[in-house]
């Protein structure tokens, strides 16, 4: 497919009923990206394939029961790519019919990239357009797709808070080949380091946005990422670190075939809101959650990491 510097602009939507998501073959802790992600935790478990499966085939009954298109992919033993379960980070699919491939900072990453995938997609979609940023890995620069970008579709803004995984350069070839505008900040964790992918500190829905502002320790960018927020007439949802840490950032809002917004997040993610935040949350859409206590341990991502949203346009 050929590469192009523009897209065709097609009205653009917030949500999607059609979701990617791999399942897992070699699920583990990666060594690779425990080094720059400090929400990974290896566990003890010996059965952690085991358990991860399990969890897996359980979000996506939750998401099926609720009629939610998910679009299921074995993983393969070869190459071995244990974060395969993550594939938000690698590809990312769009209204105009364009996929985006993105750099990734580990090496064994990178071979998640693998071609029945996308033949998966092929059959069900209309892709016109590839653009490629994978050549930039070979210079260590790295934009992990949805977990380095939070996507505002419907006002073209990206937020990004930039990390080893998250680089500017990259992120601004991003917004100039999808006319996306940025915001680019410095967000750390409770103990000063940074946080490796924006999706972990930040979700971004139809008519609210959940983040936690205290991760955002320079007050002129924290105030031009919620002028940002606060221009598109969202509300915001502020959460703690201790909720960050519990995964509360890491949600991800879709809809079902009959167009009903859900709110799709771990149940370890959902215990740690408050009342108000479940009311108010609830008031926006209906909140469904699943247990990921392996996934998220050993992977160090949570429910939305696991879906890739497809905007494609439908084979007519």
């Amino acid at each position: 497919m050929l590469e192009y510097s523009l897209v065709n602009f097609e009205p653009k939507v917030q949500t999607t009923s059609h979701i990617l998501m791999i399942r897992p073959v070699h699920f583990a802790f990666n060594l690779e990206t425990a080094e720059n992600n400090a929400f990974q935790i290896r566990t003890a478990a010996e059965d952690v394939q085991q358990k991860a499966l399990e969890e897996f085939d359980e979000l996506v009954a939750v998401l099926k029961n609720n009629n939610v298109d998910v679009i299921t992919v074995e993983d393969t033993p070869h190459p071995h790519t244990p974060d395969s379960i993550f594939p938000n980070n690698w590809v990312s699919f769009h209204e105009d019919g364009t996929i985006l491939l993105y750099p990734m900072y580990a090496p064994s990453r990178r071979a998640e990239r693998k071609g029945h995938v996308l033949e998966k997609i092929y059959e069900k979609f209309e892709v016109t357009n590839t653009i490629d940023f994978t050549h930039y890995e070979k210079n260590n620069l790295f934009l992990e797709g949805t977990g380095s970008m939070v996507l505002d579709r419907e006002n073209m803004i990206v937020f990004a808070c930039i990390s080893p995984r998250t680089d500017k350069k990259v992120l601004d070839d991003f917004c100039r080949k999808m006319n996306y505008r940025s915001i680019p900040f410095t967000a750390v964790d409770r103990h000063g380091t940074l946080i490796y992918h924006t999706n972990v500190m930040m979700c971004l829905a139809d008519r609210y946005a959940i983040i936690c502002l205290t991760s955002i320790p320079d007050i002129k960018e924290r105030e031009q990422v919620v002028g940002a927020i606060e221009t598109t007439d969202k509300e915001i949802i502020d959460i703690s670190y201790d909720q960050m840490d519990h995964f509360a950032g890491n949600m991800l809002q879709i809809q079902n075939k009959q167009g009903e917004k859900l709110l799709v997040m771990s149940t370890q993610a959902y215990r740690s809101l408050t009342e108000k935040q479940v009311q108010k949350l609830n008031g926006f859409n209906k909140i469904i959650h699943s247990s990921l206590t392996t996934i998220e341990a050993n992977g160090g991502g949570s429910a939305r990491c696991m879906m890739a949203e497809i905007h494609l346009p439908i084979h007519s």
